[in-house]
């Protein structure tokens, strides 16, 4: 017996996956996905088998379902930061987490092998379950406190895994990464891995002279989303915008993605509302698309309708057709900001 914590007050059950990843093996291809998603205790040898739409572990658990097989699962609580990491970004299809992980530490990820399921199993975690989830097998799972601050699905019936094998190390720590109310830790790693793929995957579909990019911690680091560019030429800031908003990285339950200029520091809140309140124009500058990648996590979406959901692609960068005839900016230039601190700095600091 684990001691599992009910990490918040209106928690369906005990989740002892929080920060855990689920290890599946695509049934096509034969590449190796780590996913991040949460995993309820039902009874002794049965876990709840929860993931979001689109994402990766749910794609294959569907080609095996859909087969007439049973999916084969390991889920690993307690392991390297990195792989929990890497297990809760946007990782390219098609490439592992354990090579992701390798790339990034210079040197191979240690694993054994599944006596069971066959699957590559982190040899460094706390405690692994092997598990297989056979089609129609489901249990009443949730709700659970989210990423997004809310409650935000109901509890209804989801497959389960029947655990058949389990591994752990003396006194083991199980990691825990309940999400809360953004922002909060949870959500803070996500901003800055999350943003940094939004602005590989923006570059490798051509978009030029990309300043920065946010997801900020307020939107769970995917919400909201801030991009600043130098334009370059007109649509430069709509098409930044909607590639943002529909990469891989930046797909999932997405809300608003705002597009300013260079000279606005996208981690700087004031200076993006203050970029979105004056350089923007309601009637022109707001691109809305409807019929979004979301799921059953939006708060925004009435029970019984979620799967969709809209975004608001927003243009507050000067206009492109007169940005040099745009009202400059009433602040001292850096010219005169460093002559008054030549002249005045030792009378200043005193």
């Amino acid at each position: 017996k684990f001691p599992t914590p009910k990490w918040h007050e209106l928690d369906g059950g005990r989740y002892i996956g929080t920060g855990s990843i689920d290890i599946t093996v695509e049934p096509d291809e034969g590449w190796v996905n780590l996913g991040t998603y949460r995993v309820m205790i039902q009874n002794e040898d049965t876990l709840g088998f929860y993931i979001s739409p689109g994402k990766q572990g749910r794609i294959m658990r569907e080609k095996y379902f859909a087969r007439g097989q049973s999916c084969k699962v390991a889920v690993s609580f307690g392991q390297d930061p990195l792989l929990y990491l890497a297990g809760g970004i946007e990782v390219p299809r098609g490439v592992s987490e354990y090579d992701w992980v390798g790339g990034l530490q210079g040197s191979p990820v240690p694993v054994i092998i599944g006596e069971y399921t066959g699957l590559p199993i982190p040899a460094t975690a706390e405690i692994v379950v092997e598990c297989e989830a056979i089609a129609g097998e489901e249990m009443d799972e949730g709700p659970f406190g989210e990423w997004t601050g809310y409650y935000a699905s109901s509890m209804r019936p989801e497959p389960i895994m029947k655990v058949k094998r389990l591994y752990h190390r003396h006194n083991p720590i199980i990691l825990g990464a309940p999400p809360t109310r953004p922002p909060c830790e949870f959500n803070y790693m996500r901003c800055f891995m999350r943003s940094a793929l939004i602005w590989q995957q923006m570059e490798a579909a051509g978009i030029p002279d990309i300043q920065g990019v946010w997801c900020h911690e307020a939107g769970g680091a995917r919400l909201l989303t801030i991009v600043s560019i130098k334009q370059r030429y007109p649509g430069h800031a709509k098409q930044a915008g909607m590639v943002a908003a529909y990469c891989h990285a930046g797909g999932y339950l997405g809300r608003y993605v705002v597009v300013v200029d260079d000279d606005i520091d996208v981690t700087n809140t004031n200076d993006v509302l203050w970029a979105l309140t004056t350089r923007s124009n309601p009637e022109i500058d707001i691109e809305t698309i409807r019929r979004s990648w979301s799921g059953p996590l939006d708060p925004i979406i009435p029970k019984g309708q979620k799967g969709h959901s809209s975004r608001a692609v927003i243009d507050a960068c000067r206009p492109y057709e007169w940005m040099s005839d745009f009202p400059p900016v009433a602040e001292s230039s850096p010219e005169v900001r460093r002559a008054a601190e030549e002249k005045w700095g030792k009378i200043l600091d005193e």
